[in-house]
């Protein structure tokens, strides 16, 4: 809160901005879609990262039409089954997703991402400081003294290369293992009782092909685990033509193969499920390869890992995570136990819903990773204009789903994750609450209206931080 002056000397208090100020997100509106320096980072990270996204959801939609089929019982199974997946995959996979881009981007920004490829060149760890770098560089040859012994064998590892080590990535590879393990025996030995508790007793129709499916989809956990996290690595350096090679040409494959092992072979959706985990540990050894051409995946010394910065800032995004999914698995779990006409439709409705998201997870994606770079740069005028243009971009394109994904972006890219997490509990229990109440009285109706109220709190907590110039974001003040 600012204190300001009046005439009669008094003081009256004033919230955040002044009137003009109040217009901020209107700033530079006029240029939202000029061809500058920004525009083009943007469009070369968005678009990509645009035909990436909509592999996925352009997969489903076909795993869907076939699945549908087979009939309603099927395809209301693989739907329960799928939301369960995303669930547990969406809960634990994207807050290391969305950290490690984050990190990685802030990271090779700052001289650290520079200095790491001397460091790989010349045997230096990062034990010695950046004075003792240059003097290296200036001596062509001399050793810092605290690693002598390190050096000949950080010499022989590194011969002839370029890349680049960062704490990050290899922190977010040996968390994502971790995870991609516990989420496979997780869902493997609790696939019955899962699926009890969202309401697919063992009495229904449904039953056996959710169970089925489930337990299949669950063996590819390690995969998208690993998978999102050099995605969001490849991110973190601006390049999302990599994740769109190796996931479009994954994603192509499970086109082709589900109709073969669902029809031809008669697998029937077990066939979805196998050519789905098939495309998956396809997508995750393509990027593995491409990103262990371009840096080290683990460092010679491990002191230098972030876990605790993981652990704090993941901890926070799981409960961000935690309150959106769980909203998201209420509203299937509520549609299951309408019957498998009502969980059908609900399935085809959600598809469409998440699909025309992908261009404001796009943007939202290219707003993070450029913020996340410009702050650590201190570069405060790049950062003002990238969170402007890409809310722009969207609220001229999109409605009010793309709205609040991009705010997710700007959150996660200015490192908000604080302020992500407790709002979004916030707006996910009530939300929550009005669809339990909606749900008993309007059935379908009222599970939808508890969605769009969801997704309109969100929107409207972005507009509250950023728009106040709170938290992170208190550097527009001044700009």
């Amino acid at each position: 809160m600012e204190i300001k002056m009046i005439e009669s000397g008094s003081m009256r208090p004033t919230f955040g901005f002044s009137y003009a100020k109040s217009l901020i997100f209107l700033e530079g509106a006029s240029k939202v879609f000029k061809n500058d320096e920004l525009g083009q980072d943007i469009a070369i990270i968005a678009f990509p990262a645009l035909v990436a996204l909509a592999a996925d959801p352009l997969a489903s939609l076909v795993d869907t039409f076939f699945i549908g089929q087979l009939g309603s019982v099927e395809l209301a199974a693989v739907g329960v089954s799928i939301a369960v997946f995303n669930l547990v995959s969406k809960l634990l996979n994207f807050p290391v997703l969305n950290l490690t881009t984050s990190l990685v981007a802030e990271e090779d920004s700052t001289e650290s991402g520079h200095v790491s490829e001397i460091q790989l060149e010349t045997g230096l760890s990062g034990s010695c400081d950046v004075e003792e770098k240059n003097a290296f560089i200036a001596s062509e040859g001399s050793h810092c003294p605290m690693d002598k012994n390190h050096n000949s064998k950080a010499i022989e590892e590194s011969t002839g290369t370029q890349r680049k080590t960062l704490p990050a990535i290899s922190t977010g590879l040996i968390v994502g293992s971790i995870l991609g393990i516990f989420e496979l025996a997780f869902l493997t030995l609790g696939c019955g009782r899962i699926l009890d508790l969202m309401g697919i007793s063992k009495d229904s129709n449904m039953r056996r092909p959710a169970e089925q499916y489930l337990w299949l989809r669950s063996l590819g956990s390690p995969a998208v685990v690993l998978s999102l996290v050099v995605q969001g690595v490849f991110r973190g350096f601006k390049d999302t033509q990599t994740p769109l090679f190796a996931t479009a040409f994954g994603n192509i494959v499970n086109m082709i193969l589900v109709p073969i092992l669902m029809f031809t072979f008669g697998y029937g959706v077990s066939g979805s499920a196998v050519a789905t985990v098939i495309s998956q540990y396809l997508i995750s050894l393509i990027l593995l390869m491409k990103l262990c051409k371009k840096v080290v995946l683990f460092p010679p010394k491990l002191g230098g890992l972030q876990f605790a910065l993981f652990l704090k800032n993941g901890g926070l995004l799981l409960a961000r995570s935690a309150a959106v999914m769980l909203s998201l698995t209420l509203a299937t779990s509520l549609a299951a136990r309408q019957g498998a006409i009502a969980m059908a439709a609900h399935q085809i409705c959600m598809q469409v819903w998440l699909a025309t998201s992908l261009l404001s997870d796009a943007i939202a994606l290219a707003g993070q990773a450029i913020i996340a770079s410009a702050l650590a740069k201190g570069d405060f005028e790049l950062a003002k204009g990238a969170a402007f243009r890409t809310l722009q971009y969207v609220a001229a394109t999109q409605p009010l789903n793309s709205v609040a994904f991009v705010f997710d972006g700007l959150h996660f890219g200015a490192s908000d994750f604080t302020y992500a997490a407790y709002s979004m509990i916030v707006v996910a229990v009530f939300a929550s609450g009005l669809m339990l109440v909606a749900a008993s009285m309007w059935g379908f109706t009222g599970i939808w209206l508890g969605l769009t109220v969801l997704m309109t709190f969100r929107m409207l907590t972005g507009f509250l931080r950023v728009g106040t110039a709170s938290g992170p974001w208190k550097f527009l003040r001044s700009l």
